[in-house]
């Protein structure tokens, strides 16, 4: 897999965790879901996620 794929899985699993905790455990776990949706249209406006970052030094390959 790619950098890309790698991102969306991570957030998209981020999203589904914040809701199931949310759901059994605390309505708090919802700001989980809110950041990660902030961190999305951060990364998408100014270019720069940290995630990919950490994804390059980990030597992921890039999407072509």
């Amino acid at each position: 897999m790619c950098i890309e794929r790698y991102v969306r899985l991570f957030a998209g699993t981020m999203v589904l965790a914040s809701v199931l905790l949310a759901h059994l455990v605390s309505p708090w776990f919802l700001l989980i879901a809110v950041f990660v949706g902030l961190n999305l249209v951060q990364a998408s406006l100014s270019q720069w996620c940290l995630l990919v970052n950490v994804l390059q030094k980990l030597r992921v390959p890039p999407c072509h």
